[in-house]
């Protein structure tokens, strides 16, 4: 079999790139030809740990290769993965599906044998068998086009070996034919005996969306908590710790900080509100506009203790951010934390110095007139107060003995709850973390 990926974004290129590691041939689509060229030369445009390698490693041997054209596309594949995204829709917190509609229907129009499409966007309930009628509708006569529908489960910065070695498959396959076309591709990870979950259109498209609510309400609960540990001067580290060794909640996910972003938790659960509200069972999830609400207010929350920091105004104040991207590991800036807390400290008056190991390029796009700066040292230099944000290894192990001859102001935020207190006191730094109480001096 040969394989087709539409869509060479964050997921798809993931997927052509795996899919040729596990032996197929696979051939990208994308619309925007200077993307198509960057990945032909092996070169990646996003960060994402191990990809990079795998995508130069397969492109040298011709095994994965790329194009804009659906009528190349068409002919070559006998399995095709779309991965385009589904952004908010402007004005809306509904997804926008025009580019998978478009995928689907080009892709089903320009094959010239029979095939199997296999969605692995999140969308809205209901968009598989939606989609099915489209792609029979659109397919040329004789040529029989299946739809099945298998949702992504990735985690940036593990992204490779998320598709890979999975810790679940889950196949929305209403087709026993292209059931078990779809076995085949997943020969290697069945063998392996990762879990396979087969079932309906309906409930696939709704476990991806389902997982992301579940972890975005669980950030949501210990930043929440944490509001209350503030107040009463308790320890939200020590409280998640008791309550994860509960094994019916555990410890993943419940690190308080300023909360989650990224392209997919804030995006999945206002479109699944949306869709909820469309089909009249908007009190179902009506406790996901608190998730959001919880998580946004984190942002102003921590700008409010920045300015308490240093003495009620950050106007004119030299405050260094430590992190741009939504997460270590990425340089994913979208609905980032990090960023919009920075932004919203320059809107107010702060001079802000952002560094971040690899997200700097994609943050200076959106938010052009923030300073940008190539290392931690140029960020903290005459610094008033340092705020840590994103959680990356070289902030985790900073010390306090070498920011301290820099920082014209010995005082740090620890906006993920990830330093020790005790050592950076010790050493005379003002140490505050959200939902944690301060070390005494």
């Amino acid at each position: 079999m040969r394989i087709t990926v539409l869509g060479t974004g964050y997921l798809g290129a993931t997927h052509a790139a795996s899919m040729a590691e596990m032996g197929f041939e696979v051939l990208g689509l994308d619309v925007d030809p200077e993307k198509v060229d960057a990945l032909s030369r092996g070169e990646l445009p996003f960060h994402e740990p191990g990809l990079g390698e795998l995508l130069r490693k397969h492109v040298g041997t011709g095994r994965l290769r790329f194009t804009t054209s659906y009528e190349e596309a068409g002919a070559f594949g006998d399995v095709h993965f779309v991965g385009v995204g589904t952004p908010q829709r402007p004005g809306s917190f509904a997804a926008d599906m025009r580019y998978v509609d478009a995928a689907v229907g080009s892709i089903a129009a320009a094959a010239t044998k029979d095939c199997v499409i296999a969605g692995k966007s999140t969308v809205p309930v209901g968009s598989a068998r939606r989609l099915a009628d489209l792609a029979k509708a659109s397919a040329r006569d004789g040529v029989d086009v299946a739809l099945v529908w298998n949702p992504e489960f990735l985690r940036e910065g593990y992204a490779v070996e998320d598709t890979l070695t999975p810790d679940r498959m889950v196949l929305g396959a209403e087709d026993p034919a292209a059931e078990a076309v779809m076995r085949r591709v997943y020969a290697r990870q069945l063998e392996a005996g990762v879990p396979l979950i087969v079932t309906d259109y309906e409930t696939a498209e709704l476990v991806k969306v389902a997982a992301n609510a579940f972890l975005a309400t669980k950030i949501s609960f210990i930043n929440a908590l944490s509001e209350l540990t503030e107040a009463v001067g308790g320890d939200i580290r020590t409280l998640a710790d008791a309550i994860g060794l509960d094994e019916r909640i555990g410890r993943k996910f419940l690190n308080a900080g300023v909360g989650f972003g990224g392209g997919c938790l804030p995006k999945d659960i206002r479109a699944l509100r949306a869709r909820a509200a469309e089909l009249g069972v908007e009190q179902s999830v009506r406790f996901l506009a608190e998730v959001d609400d919880i998580n946004v207010r984190r942002r102003g929350h921590t700008v409010e203790t920045v300015t308490q920091m240093l003495g009620g105004s950050v106007v004119g104040r030299q405050v260094a951010v430590l992190g741009a991207a939504f997460k270590p590991d990425s340089d994913d800036v979208r609905d980032s934390p990090a960023l919009d807390i920075a932004a919203r400290l320059h809107s107010i008056g702060a001079e802000v110095a952002v560094y971040d190991p690899k997200a700097n390029a994609n943050a200076a796009k959106r938010y052009p007139r923030l300073d940008y700066v190539d290392c931690l040292e140029a960020a903290v230099t005459g610094a008033e107060v340092v705020v840590l944000l994103t959680e990356w290894p070289e902030f985790k192990t900073m010390t306090p003995e070498q920011l301290d001859p820099l920082v014209a102001v010995p005082q740090i935020l620890d906006g993920r709850n990830v330093l020790d207190p005790d050592r950076w006191t010790a050493a005379g730094f003002t140490y505050r973390a959200l939902g944690r109480r301060a070390a005494a001096v």
